[in-house]
């Protein structure tokens, strides 16, 4: 059932790449009403609240170990109020769901696989069983960069508690769930590396019996490709990497993550490219670069992003403090064309390639019902002429109309072959018919 949620890959902004650990309430409006006002036609919907929305202390991209988290009395995490305001007298996200609601968004909140410390060592009660947060714990089972959670033991009570902290998602309105330190686990060095795998399947049970539709997001990668029949089975969208940023380096590795799942995308199931680094981020301090900047990306880089991401179906979550957009940046979000490939294209695939330490040509195309796609990739430093056979996609011989998504104009007919300059570390995306 779940695969029903999501048709077509999701579509939203989430505050990581803004924002941090740091993100409040006023700062998740702004970006729902900029959201609403511009992107919502195009089908964006989801406004995501990512990571240490519990935590009192959070300003920044960093981490505070061991610091105190804001829960309830059966250790479920509950928004800080001092950042979250209407979180007050226990209504946890519940005004701020209601208000993407009410502008026809939806709602999503991050959170980090297992239990919270704070409540195991407390060993407090879980909700609805006869067991405590202690008994359900594997002190073993610790996230590597975190130190908010323990992970669980495969027993009844920590179904108890995956479907308590679902129950309380469900009251506040949520519709969407970023969980993280699920996809790729290295806790157990003896074990399977994808040994979270029955808390994914308990995540997945919770929020089939919480009574409310929750798109499920599994994150970090690189997820194993091994895995990708389980992580079908339970969830709707998964990472191929790790936190991807505005570095040309992790752009270019993400042609081989989408070689590797091209063949496992499909209507409720989608291989995760990750978040789109454009327009302002890192507002709250540096990370991957200075603080308080544009992208670092190149305008042809954020072509060869979105048209990769577009071509091969990745969920689109903006990055980017939306409010801070510039034209350029908005008219990327808001290309009618290429959101109808995202939404209606299929079978996409690496057709060429051919490289030279890491810099050359890469072309991939995909079908839609009366048209194909294509996008032709320079990963070279510099401008080249790059030709795409036509003879091998359609019919020989036969001419076919191109249109050029990005600069949104017909450009003519050809016969076998067609041919375009393209940018260093540029892209062209085109609709064939």
């Amino acid at each position: 059932m779940h695969k029903q949620l999501a048709k077509t890959p999701p579509l939203g902004w989430n505050s990581w790449d803004c924002f941090g650990a740091g993100v409040n309430e006023e700062q998740l409006r702004a970006n729902a009403d900029y959201m609403a006002k511009n992107l919502k036609q195009y089908g964006w919907e989801y406004i995501v609240c990512d990571i240490q929305w519990y935590e009192p202390k959070a300003k920044d991209n960093d981490y505070f170990s061991f610091t105190p988290l804001n829960m309830d009395e059966y250790g479920r995490l509950m928004p800080a109020e001092n950042r979250f305001p209407s979180a007050k007298n226990g209504n946890g996200f519940k005004d701020i769901a209601d208000y993407c609601h009410s502008l026809g968004l939806k709602f999503g909140i991050h959170i980090m696989r297992g239990i919270p410390r704070q409540a195991v060592h407390a060993d407090m009660p879980i909700k609805n069983s006869r067991h405590t947060a202690r008994r359900v714990a594997h002190h073993f089972s610790v996230c590597s960069w975190n130190t908010d959670m323990y992970g669980m033991y495969n027993c009844e009570g920590a179904q108890d508690y995956y479907n308590s902290i679902f129950e309380l998602y469900a009251s506040w309105g949520v519709d969407f769930i970023k969980c993280d330190d699920i996809c790729v686990t290295e806790f157990r060095q003896w074990d399977n590396p994808y040994s979270a795998d029955y808390e994914i399947e308990m995540i997945r049970k919770a929020i089939d019996n919480c009574g409310r539709d929750m798109v499920l997001s599994l994150s970090p990668g690189p997820a194993h490709i091994e895995n990708a029949d389980h992580l079908s089975a339970n969830a709707n969208m998964w990472r191929m990497t790790g936190d991807f940023w505005d570095d040309w380096g992790k752009l270019h590795d993400m042609f081989d993550k989408c070689l590797l799942w091209q063949d496992r995308v499909k209507p409720g199931n989608y291989p995760d490219c990750d978040m789109l680094p454009l327009g302002r981020l890192s507002k709250n301090g540096t990370c991957h670069g200075p603080q308080d900047r544009m992208t670092q990306f190149t305008k042809p880089e954020q072509l060869t992003m979105m048209s990769l991401w577009g071509i091969f179906k990745s969920p689109l979550m903006m990055g980017g403090n939306m409010p801070d957009n510039d034209e350029w940046t908005l008219s990327l979000l808001t290309n009618a064309e290429f959101m109808n490939m995202h939404r209606t294209s299929y079978g996409a695939h690496q057709h060429f390639r051919e490289e030279n330490n890491g810099k050359g040509i890469i072309i991939w195309v995909s079908n839609s019902c009366a048209c194909k796609y294509a996008a032709v990739f320079n990963t070279d430093d510099n401008a080249q002429e790059i030709q795409l056979d036509i003879s091998q996609i359609l019919m020989p011989d036969t001419s076919y109309h191109f249109y050029d998504i990005w600069n949104k104009k017909e450009i003519g007919e050809f016969k076998n072959a067609f041919s375009a300059t393209i940018e260093p570390h540029g892209a062209g995306l085109y609709k064939i018919y």
